[in-house]
């Protein structure tokens, strides 16, 4: 049963809900833990200070910002948390949006947001408000000294909370130098059908419970199977420089490979208008 991580009340203009917050995602994965081969312990790790070599204790350990290289400011717990965020207990709503002006790099972590025993009509009512408007809320909150910016959106009969990173966080396209002149590329009428035919053979409704991480579960089973006392025999798996010769070509055997394997797909599709063809060149988007 999962457990509420945060208890507080969304409010916007003079209303206010009491919540829950709890996770709705629940990370996998398989932990490794570092080991002396010669008796099998694990091993710890010494603070050492890189001035003598000589190992550091606890109470000597402050904390220094780097303003510049080797120049460190030293600050107190106390000076941080005089400029910590008002603690409290309210996801302030300041704006509604709609949903596809905020694209998913904004997204960070995703929450549920359930109502506090007896305030269920109130957070009912704002779940069908938002949802008949169509509206996402745009609102803050402060958790353990951290200021979040959050969207909260509805979703069948409640409210999902996704902290969102902030403008300065995001690195600009423009700051990537392969995508520069790429509005300059050729392609071909040919490339650009042979794609767009690729894209309508494996275009299908979304079912996550396609998507799996097999390399966890096969990571697992070989665990379990060395566990039970199995030898493993490893082989070096063989490497794909990724190279296209003739992108035609690969186009045109994808779609090939594609079609072989859609007998296995039991999802159905979504067909498009296909567009018309106008010019035997255009240039990408």
């Amino acid at each position: 049963m999962p457990r509420a991580i945060w208890n507080g009340s969304i409010s916007f203009g003079l209303v206010t809900i009491p919540v829950k917050l709890y996770n709705a995602v629940s990370r996998k994965s398989v932990r490794f833990n570092q080991l002396d081969d010669r008796t099998g312990s694990r091993i710890k790790y010494a603070k050492i200070s890189a001035a003598d070599g000589s190992e550091v204790s606890q109470n000597n350990i402050v904390r220094g910002y780097e303003y510049t290289k080797g120049q460190y400011i030293l600050v107190s717990d106390e000076e941080i948390q005089s400029v910590a965020p008002k603690a409290g207990r309210s996801v302030d709503i300041e704006a509604f949006v709609g949903l596809e002006e905020i694209d998913p790099m904004w997204f960070d972590g995703s929450y549920y947001v359930a109502p506090a025993e007896g305030f269920e009509k109130a957070y009912r009512l704002l779940v069908e408000a938002m949802s008949e408007e169509g509206r996402v809320a745009l609102a803050r909150f402060v958790r353990s000294n951290k200021q979040y910016l959050a969207a909260i959106r509805p979703n069948h009969n409640h409210l999902q909370l996704a902290t969102m990173v902030y403008a300065d966080e995001i690195v600009p396209a423009t700051d990537i130098p392969e995508f520069e002149g790429l509005d300059e590329v050729e392609l071909t009428e040919g490339e650009m059908a042979m794609a767009r035919q690729l894209i309508g053979s494996l275009a299908t409704q979304f079912d996550p419970q396609h998507y799996r991480d097999t390399h966890r579960e096969e990571l697992v089973a070989l665990l379990e199977r060395k566990a039970a006392g199995e030898e493993i025999v490893t082989a070096v798996p063989e490497v794909d420089d990724g190279k296209v010769v003739d992108l035609l070509a690969a186009l045109e055997a994808s779609v090939a490979a594609a079609k072989a394997g859609r007998s296995d797909r039991d999802v159905p599709t979504k067909k498009k208008p296909a567009k018309k063809a106008t010019a035997q060149k255009r240039k990408s988007a």
